[in-house]
């Protein structure tokens, strides 16, 4: 008796595990491919043995790149070079795909003015990111009898924010609460590359004043430097030395170029000029 096969009774037959991974190399069983080379070029209908004889020539692998059509189409590769780049381009392709998420704010038909502005700021700030916003009226006790009252409340809060979204969904009545949905203007992929721009110009503004308080402090230490130097300088300048006057310093001051040969007839002129003043003496 064969064994049964897992949920036959219901006419539900589960298949194995379908792989999504083309069919390289010796995985291909086809008498014949259209082939593709490494760079593009079209190298023509050829046969499988002959399509991996070029691979292995070429160090690369022969990747089934269109397995529906007739022959199957393969090309030239390195197949995990072309895995690693894929995976790079889907986590790219990830990392920028834009989700929109819907914030939710909460208010009561009696806020206060201060709380409305509060909620108001919460609610341009999710706009602006490119989020849609959900804006909830709760009704309490004999509230429930003043509808208009949440009406006028969103009806005034969507005239506040019409500049950066629009009422996507009207308000409407859901039990004790009414709700009414803001959608924004702006896409969210707009909203996250406005963001990144505003920060990399911020970060470049930060980086130029960082480089002026960098080159001011610079300038100043040099300055301070050359002042500390020349008072340096200064202390070390030696003072003139006053040197006594004598008798032999009178004679050497006299000038050099006396004659000899006048100086007994200079002595005999001192010698009377010194007569009369020894006779009054």
């Amino acid at each position: 008796m064969p064994p049964e096969v897992p949920g036959a009774k219901h006419g539900k037959v589960h298949g194995g595990h379908i792989s999504v991974e083309p069919r390289i190399n010796e995985r291909i069983r086809v008498p014949e491919v259209r082939l593709v080379g490494p760079n593009g070029e079209q190298v023509g209908i050829v046969s499988v043995n002959d399509a991996l004889r070029l691979a292995q020539e070429a160090d690369l692998d022969l990747v089934e790149v269109a397995p529906t059509a007739r022959p199957p189409v393969c090309k030239l590769m390195d197949y995990g070079k072309f895995k690693y780049e894929s995976a790079l381009k889907a986590r790219e392709s990830r990392k920028n795909q834009a989700q929109t998420i819907i914030k939710e704010i909460k208010l009561r038909p009696k806020i206060d003015p201060h709380d409305y502005g509060t909620k108001k700021g919460h609610v341009e700030r999710f706009l602006k990111a490119g989020d849609k916003v959900k804006v909830t009226i709760m009704f309490r006790g004999r509230e429930q009898s003043r509808p208009e009252l949440g009406f006028r409340l969103l009806q005034r809060l969507a005239g506040d924010v019409e500049e950066l979204g629009f009422v996507e969904a009207q308000p409407k009545q859901d039990g004790r609460n009414m709700i009414m949905v803001i959608g924004p203007h702006k896409k969210k992929s707009d909203a996250k590359s406005e963001r990144a721009a505003e920060r990399s110009a911020q970060a470049h503004a930060d980086a130029e004043a960082h480089a002026e308080a960098q080159a001011s402090k610079a300038e100043a230490q040099a300055s301070r430097a050359e002042a500390e130097a020349q008072a340096e300088a200064g202390k070390q300048v030696p003072k003139p030395r006053i040197v006594p006057a004598t008798a032999a310093s009178a004679d050497a001051a006299q000038p050099a170029d006396t004659d000899p040969a006048a100086e007994p007839v200079a002595s005999a002129v001192r010698a009377e000029a010194a007569a009369p003043a020894e006779q009054d003496a």
